[in-house]
């Protein structure tokens, strides 16, 4: 772990996350549709340039390539019973990277499915795989956990239980993934940002904030102001977080194409940062190049 405690550090003024991993993989030859998650056992190397990669353009901290490293994601690949080797591998690595100066965060994604009575999964399921999946970061050796790319409350609120009860007292992040539409900022399952940021208040965790979507640049500002309309009012201490794409993506080819350049998404950093925002990141289609842009934006 981290020389400094990761709590400590994020109430210390700007700190800054890394970007995407997946398109990483992609531009090391990785084929689309592949298991990312399992790269961690099978390819250990590869990841671990990558999180390099992001720690040399500026980055406080790394995720790990695990955003879908809970059993029921990892069925889809024939892996399920991989869970916890492919956490802990992927906490490793990201770790070997780190050193004890820098730090690493654990990542949790959504099962991809619905819990009941929606869909098919019980909620006691979801929290068991989910408390397999923080038992196996943390023994790889991650400073703190980042539950990411959430749509629907209820699930959100497993994956803080799970975390919370099974982290061994490591800080949590919650994140949740808003559209912007007629009704403005909402998630798929249509929690909006005054709900999302109460739910996730109420659960103790110590960073709250949004990632993904496809939202412009400009739109993850104005929801980097409702967050903080919402959550400083309510809690001086919270820490909002933000992690946006390099903007809308357009389909090119079949394939999502993020045409914001570094300098642009460096400078709408400086704007969400302006807004009270001081952790910061980047979701897909983000690389180095952009994170580095934003590290220089922020004069870091």
């Amino acid at each position: 772990m981290a020389e400094q405690d990761l709590r400590t550090r994020i109430q210390e003024g700007v700190f800054l996350l890394d970007g995407a991993m997946g398109t990483q993989l992609i531009a090391r030859g990785v084929e689309p549709g592949r298991c990312n998650d399992w790269l961690n056992v099978e390819l250990p190397a590869m990841v671990t340039e990558i999180h390099r990669a992001y720690f040399d353009a500026g980055s406080d901290a790394v995720i790990t390539n695990t955003f879908g490293a809970n059993r029921y994601a990892l069925a889809r690949h024939g892996c399920a019973d991989k869970a916890f080797q492919i956490n802990q591998a992927g906490a490793q690595v990201a770790r070997k990277a780190a050193g004890d100066q820098r730090y690493v965060l654990g990542d949790i994604g959504p099962t991809g499915d619905f819990l009941e009575p929606l869909g098919t999964l019980r909620a006691d399921d979801v929290r068991a795989a989910f408390i397999e999946q923080v038992k196996g970061l943390l023994e790889g050796g991650v400073d703190g956990l980042i539950i990411e790319t959430m749509t629907a409350l209820d699930e959100l609120e497993v994956a803080i239980d799970a975390a919370r009860s099974a982290g061994n007292g490591l800080p949590v992040f919650a994140s949740m993934s808003f559209d912007k539409g007629g009704a403005g900022f909402r998630t798929m399952m249509g929690v909006d940002v005054p709900t999302a940021v109460s739910k996730m208040l109420s659960l103790g965790v110590d960073a709250i904030g949004f990632n993904c979507g496809t939202a412009s640049l400009e739109e993850y500002i104005e929801l980097s102001k409702a967050y903080i309309a919402e959550a400083k009012p309510s809690n001086a201490k919270i820490q909002v977080f933000a992690e946006p794409n390099a903007g809308k993506p357009e389909l090119q080819d079949g394939q999502a194409v993020y045409r914001v350049t570094p300098q642009e998404f460096g400078a709408a950093c400086t704007r969400i940062r302006d807004a009270g925002i001081h952790i910061l990141g980047g979701c897909c289609g983000t690389t180095p190049n952009h994170i580095h842009a934003m590290a220089q934006t922020l004069e870091r």
